[in-house]
């Protein structure tokens, strides 16, 4: 969507003439300053087209133009903050598939990290999640190409491909003494963004794995269906947000809508104070009231904290587990015209209601769960967080950097959904266990706001092939 500019006209009215002769000083040094502003902005132009023009000229190799352009935006916008970016012409249509849910190629999340392509998570019941790929794993070839030097829009462009063709990737892996290579078959990738299951006879369990257009539709089908499967003996709900690593804020919204009867769910603030924005929640819980836990790590992120942060302030939910990852930024997606792509812009930092910034700091759980990892897997299961992230945003005080993201493949050995269940059950307690405590009357908070269209907010320093 494209960003609103607003252009304020300023007027100055003259006084007195003690008045007139105190500012006419200020004010026409005020305009040499912009002047001079605006001349050193167009002599750094012009030395941009100075350089396009010897390298046009006198490159080895005829360059193509439009590459050279493309080359100067990528390096402009990466070098504001790690999740600004520009997307060519395909990388843009690429990226409106996936928010719809559906997109063809391996199944991975990634991110670029030292020139080379770092998995993030593997998505579920996907080429990559079957062919045994692991969070944190570097891959440095794809099809005998070595991945660095390539960005990672370059890189996600080479992993997808027509369904049914192959594609090879060399992998090292922390703690394998020789790297791993895998072929894997394309296929088209549906995510599903949301799954459940009956925990405990009793207990309605809700997995959201990413945040794209299906997701909100999803909670209500799944949060019916549990109802209606479990009856009257449900005791409650666990939404589990760990390794989700964000997606569209307008459906971080409503997900958090769907849980609140009213109150500020997110706050969004631009460069200027006039470009605030405020979501609020409306009537209806979804659950009736029911308790809610919500499982969270050093993988979650972006929309993941949005919801996390939302429910946390207004106590309708415990969040169980371990720091989130800490990307409180919104990031606009400009279209650039027909055939020229987009930006993806970060043009915003969000709030959580009660004001908190969680740039660089994340979620703190209100009962923290450090899961047991096996010895092998004990080198990799912490995430760096937004805040190791090279030109991030800072904030104000302490940054924190990372926390674990290792969340057991077996149910029995999760720590987090054990402490979720014992919740829900009265076997433990909490004075930061709410919802527990309060199963037919949902904490509210009482904000009132609008906003305008949210964007998406997926964190753009990673992608999904």
């Amino acid at each position: 969507m494209m960003r609103k500019t607003s252009v304020v006209l300023l007027s100055v009215a003259t006084g007195a003439a003690l008045t007139l002769l105190v500012t006419q000083p200020r004010a026409m040094l005020m305009g040499l300053s912009a002047r001079a502003a605006t001349a050193d902005t167009y002599r750094q132009l012009n030395l941009f087209g100075d350089v396009f023009e010897r390298v046009r000229t006198d490159y080895v190799e005829k360059p193509d133009d439009k590459k050279l352009v493309e080359s100067a935006i990528s390096g402009m916008l990466s070098g504001l903050d790690p999740h600004s970016s520009y997307m060519d012409a395909k990388s843009f249509r690429d990226m409106q598939v996936q928010t719809r849910g559906e997109f063809g190629g391996l199944g991975i999340e990634v991110t670029m990290e030292d020139g080379l392509i770092k998995v993030v998570s593997p998505i579920d019941d996907t080429p990559a999640s079957k062919a045994g790929i692991l969070a944190n794993d570097i891959i440095t070839q794809l099809d005998d190409e070595q991945v660095q030097g390539l960005t990672l829009n370059q890189a996600v462009e080479k992993m997808r491909g027509p369904v049914n063709t192959k594609i090879r990737l060399k992998i090292v892996r922390k703690g394998s003494d020789n790297p791993i290579e895998v072929t894997l078959v394309r296929d088209n990738i549906r995510v599903r963004s949301v799954r459940a299951r009956v925990e405990a006879d009793d207990i309605a369990y809700i997995r959201i794995t990413t945040f794209n257009e299906q997701t909100t539709e999803g909670l209500k089908k799944e949060v019916a269906n549990l109802s209606n499967q479990i009856g009257d003996k449900l005791k409650g709900f666990i939404i589990d947000l760990r390794n989700n690593p964000g997606g569209l804020l307008e459906e971080a919204v409503t997900v958090s809508d769907s849980f609140l009867e009213r109150g500020e769910i997110v706050s969004t603030r631009g460069r200027n104070a006039e470009e605030t924005q405020r979501r609020s929640a409306h009537p209806g819980d979804l659950t009736k009231g029911k308790p809610v836990i919500v499982l969270i790590n050093g993988g979650s992120a972006s929309a993941s904290e949005i919801v996390a942060g939302a429910l946390q302030d207004h106590k309708r939910a415990t969040l169980v587990g371990t720091r989130s990852f800490g990307k409180g930024s919104v990031q606009t997606i400009i279209p650039l015209g027909s055939g020229n792509g987009a930006l993806r812009l970060t043009t915003a930092r969000y709030y959580t209601p009660s004001g908190k910034s969680i740039q660089a700091k994340g979620i703190v759980p209100d009962i923290e769960v450090v899961q047991d990892v096996p010895d092998e897997l004990k080198a990799r299961t912490d995430t760096k967080g937004e805040a190791s992230l090279r030109g991030h945003l800072k904030n104000d005080g302490d940054e924190k950097t990372g926390s674990q993201s290792y969340v057991p493949p077996d149910a029995k050995d999760d720590k987090a959904l054990k402490m979720a269940d014992d919740l829900l059950h009265g076997i433990k307690s909490s004075s930061s266990a709410p919802a527990a405590a309060s199963i037919d009357k949902p904490a509210t908070g009482d904000k009132a706001a609008n906003d305008k269209p949210a964007t998406s907010d997926r964190q753009p320093a990673k992608d999904q092939n």
